[in-house]
């Protein structure tokens, strides 16, 4: 319904709701607004923004004043303009160090024709964090940085305190910056109008010379930001308004930039000097052990290596890994190098490592590997069930949602071993012993049967197989269960009857369901659960894996995988095998290749003898590190394409300099299958080249007729043969910059939401797979009594390569840790910060202890990001008989002193 009211002395018609503030920027006018943010709610305290409303006393915030009908409202009358002028001087009187360039508030005093004072040297400041600074006497006291805290991101950690003369912003309890629960999101920084929240380094602050619209290089929520740029040096990241993140940003996304000009980047080719023997134990001077190169040598061996291995082994005795961080571009060209190239489809990435237990029971159930509902989705549903995730610590924008979801009444279930972030807004936990997934959710499924809370009419309108549940789940009753999952049973029937009568739920889960033996079971029980609820099909429910790295969606869409071509197309299939085979011009291999734990063991073993790598760390992200670094020592020919000097890469023969993520274009597809296009901000380094670059000379030394002029022109080749691209051809995805797969045509609009009639299945209905108790985990006994968890922290990412070479995110974790129960600290009489040794049957390391009230007692955790005291030394490399992913989530250990 439309309001008409008069504005400036022309009538106009405003939108129901809409404050006068909003209905003057619409139609063009500039009023200075300070306090005010879009999509939070008006606070109407800074005053700046007042205009004239016929027939009032007194001038009206207009960012608090909504629109009414017969309104006459003057925006620019002397009186109006005389009272704003005041109110900034005011504000530059009261806050002189608000008077800093750039800030909203002298751009507000410039337009208005305040005379700005000079502005002070910095010195009533909070200085004790590594991101961010707090100078009070810059603050204005618009509370923008408190609504960003508490409404958007829900961290609640800053607020208010005092009264009058005396308020002031604090952290916490008036902590210092450092000592507070921050976690340098830097939403406030990004809201504060006048610099008083801005980053510590000083180079942030100063004026860019460019800003280059792109992504976020780390986790799958796909952020949008925006990168300023200053004598070809990225200064600071801001969050923009892209489809996934809406300006919001994470510790990492927003301050973890700098890795792109750390002085270790690779910039000219390397080659292993000769006699210097590959030392698994990584030792010594690792870049002593390389000489540079030209790139015409470094090419050449790289190529000659791989050639005379296949000459005399055969093409099964190569392989390549290749990379979740690089573009959909690289993922397609680094799998048909692979297949093409070398001959087989021994190809993999990470995604082996993280979610391949996902692909194969979703692909098993419901004929996708991708989520049926986005992140955002959330929104829509009254409860949230999350298993095994911690997206506090590593989707950050992701769990923001879900607070500002829980803030509005939805209810979350969190099933962890670990009291992890969200645990505080949830109405349930479910702390469970590791391991015990199976348990834990066959008794949830069997109290779905025994309470009759099955949706019968979905389950036998799209589901196939149900009888094979209720058999397999008739003894996993929860009484029977509890004592194995340590959970109450009258807990575990609560949750399932809060998840089952919900009226829309969404579940989500990551690495804490995926890696063990039995992840693909884990996660058909999750099906399960989620099918005979019909839980799926619908805005707020459905299936939500999380993924870890930035493209890992995307390489696995693309093919980097040993058992499929793009778009999971098995290669054992002939009609996929002919497709591929006509569109690249030659035979191909029809036997599924090796997985990344099946390679290390076959060039343990000997079978193989040369690999490629392409942005991956195995010698730090593989189970059993001793082991699979041994077994890469043992390889004739070793190539690694990266940025850094990573431990696998001291592992190598040749060695050549990539591009960064900031270094490149591309299309990345993140967790809500969201393609999105990444811009290059800068060049590489010295003679570090682009990776599509380096694929391509590559594929040429080994015989293949390639001639691409860019990512536009390798995406125009792939998406025809992608049936999930069919519908987004390059021009629709440069011109929307983001787009939803799956796409029917270039006109059919994007699909969020998925199994709205039908699943992708022969059938069209959802198969649903028993799941047996597993029997492939580690038992804790005297020798080793304790179960160590593995995971990630808030501050680093994946193996540490980017994220320990940023300047912030080091200083915020800069070395590892052992998360311990208080109990068990004093039982063993040991102290915070005491340097262990922990041992599994594997391996061993040292670390320091950090007490941890999220931990069960008998239970440790310990993050994987740190070479010095690799978490993945005393990790398992079982596999799991689906999905070959490695039981990496759980071991058995013992402490040392």
């Amino acid at each position: 319904m439309s309001i008409r009211l008069t504005l400036n002395g022309q009538e106009v018609e405003a939108n129901e709701g809409e404050s006068l503030l909003q209905l003057a920027q619409r139609h063009g006018e500039s009023i200075p607004n300070l306090c005010y943010q879009p999509g939070q709610p008006a606070q109407g305290n800074c005053r700046a923004c007042v205009v004239e409303v016929a027939g009032e006393r007194t001038l009206a915030p207009s960012c608090c004043r909504t629109a009414q009908p017969n309104m006459t409202v003057d925006t620019r009358s002397a009186r109006v303009l005389a009272a704003q002028q005041g109110v900034l001087k005011l504000m530059l009187d009261e806050a002189p160090a608000a008077a800093q360039a750039g800030s909203e508030l002298v751009r507000w005093a410039k337009q208005m024709d305040v005379t700005i004072p000079q502005a002070p040297v910095r010195y009533n400041e909070d200085l004790s964090h590594p991101a961010l600074s707090l100078n009070w006497d810059a603050c204005i006291h618009c509370n923008r940085c408190v609504s960003a805290c508490r409404d958007v991101q829900v961290n609640d950690v800053l607020g208010m305190a005092k009264r009058g003369a005396q308020s002031k912003i604090v952290f916490d309890l008036d902590d210092a910056i450092g000592d507070s629960s921050c976690v340098a999101c830097g939403e406030c920084v990004q809201a504060c109008p006048t610099g008083a929240l801005a980053p510590i380094a000083a180079s942030a602050r100063q004026e860019a010379d460019r800003s280059v619209d792109s992504l976020c290089p780390f986790c799958g929520v796909g952020c949008g930001v925006t990168y300023k740029v200053k004598d070809e040096q990225i200064i600071a990241v801001e969050g923009r308004n892209g489809p996934a993140n809406q300006g919001r940003l994470c510790v990492k996304g927003r301050f973890g930039f700098d890795y792109v000009h750390h002085p270790q980047r690779l910039s000219t080719p390397l080659i292993r000097r000769e006699g210097a023997p590959k030392d698994p134990s990584l030792s010594g001077d690792l870049a002593a052990q390389f000489r540079p190169a030209s790139w015409e040598e470094a090419l050449a061996l790289a190529v000659s290596g791989f050639t005379r291995i296949k000459q005399e082994s055969g093409p099964k005795a190569l392989a390549g890994l290749g990379c979740a961080k690089g573009s959909n571009e690289e993922a397609y060209l680094f799998q048909k190098l692979v297949r093409t190239g070398f001959g087989s489809n021994n190809v993999d990435h990470c995604t082996r490592l993280c979610h391949a237990s996902s692909v194969a029971a979703l692909m098993e159930a419901v004929g996708s590997a991708a989520v049926s509902n986005p992140v955002a989705d959330v929104a829509e549903t009254d409860v949230i069930l999350l298993m095994g995730a911690n997206p506090g610590a590593n989707h950050p924008v992701a769990a923001s949602w879900m607070k500002n979801a829980i803030k509005r009444g939805t209810r979350l279930i969190v099933l962890d071993p670990q009291a992890i972030d969200l645990t505080r807004h949830a109405a349930h936990h479910l702390q469970f012993v590791p391991g015990a997934d199976i348990a834990l959710l066959n008794a949830m499924i069997h109290t779905l049967f025994d309470e009759d809370l099955v949706d019968w009419d979905f389950v036998h309108r799209r589901t196939e197989g149900v009888e094979a549940i209720r058999a397999n789940v008739a003894p996993f009753s929860p009484e029977a269960m509890a004592p194995l999952c340590g959970v109450e049973a009258a807990q575990i029937r609560a949750v399932t009857r809060l998840y089952a009568k919900a009226g829309r739920a969404m579940m989500f889960w990551a690495m804490g369901v995926t890696q063990h033996a039995h992840g693909t079971d884990n996660v058909r029980c999750l099906i399960s659960l989620c099918m005979l609820t019909g839980q799926i099909g619908r805005p707020g429910t459905g299936l939500h894996p999380l993924r870890g790295q930035n493209n890992v969606q995307g390489a696995s869409d693309a093919g980097l995988i040993p058992m499929c071509y793009p778009d999971y197309q098995k290669v054992s299939e002939s009609a996929a095998q002919a497709k591929f085979e006509a569109a690249w011009g030659m035979a191909l291999d029809a036997e599924p290749g090796l997985t990344t734990v099946e390679m290390m063991q076959a060039a343990s073993d000997g079978a193989l003898k040369g690999l490629m790598i392409m942005g991956e760390n195995p010698a730090m992200s593989d189970p059993d590190l001793n082991h699979t670094r041994a077994a890469l020592t043992q390889l004739e020919h070793l190539v690694v394409q990266d940025i850094f000097l990573t431990e696998t890469a001291a592992l190598a023969d040749v060695i050549l300099p990539a591009s960064a993520f900031a270094e490149k274009d591309g299309s990345f597809t993140n967790t809500d299958r969201l393609v999105q296009l990444g811009r290059q901000v800068l060049a590489p380094p010295g003679e570090a080249r682009q990776d599509w670059q380096l694929l391509q000379i590559l594929a040429q030394g080994l015989g293949l007729d390639w001639d691409y002029q860019g990512p536009a022109e390798i995406y125009t080749e792939m998406q025809p043969l992608m049936p999930s691209l069919s519908g987004i051809p390059y021009a629709r995805l440069a011109e929307a910059r983001a787009v939803t797969y799956p796409a029917a045509d270039p006109h059919t609009p994007d699909q969020p939401v998925l199994f709205t009639e039908r699943f992708n299945t022969p059938s069209g209905k959802a198969r649903l797979v028993p799941a047996p108790l597993p029997v492939s985990l580690e038992p804790c006994d005297d020798d080793y009594p304790f179960t160590l968890i593995t995971g990630r922290q808030l501050a680093h990412w994946h193996t540490g390569t980017m994220t320990r070479r940023s300047r912030v995110l080091d200083a915020i974790e800069p070395e590892p840790v052992v998360g311990i129960h208080r109990e068990d600290l004093d039982r063993l009489g040991l102290e915070v910060d005491q340097r262990i040794t922990l041992v599994s049957r594997r391996g061993q390391l040292q670390a320091r202890l950090r007490l941890s009230n999220r931990l069960r007692s008998g239970d440790l955790f310990m993050p994987f990001s740190f070479h010095e005291a690799a978490a993945n030394l005393l990790t398992r490399d079982d596999l799991d008989p689906s999905a070959k992913i490695a039981a990496l989530k759980t071991c058995a250990v013992k402490i040392r002193l």
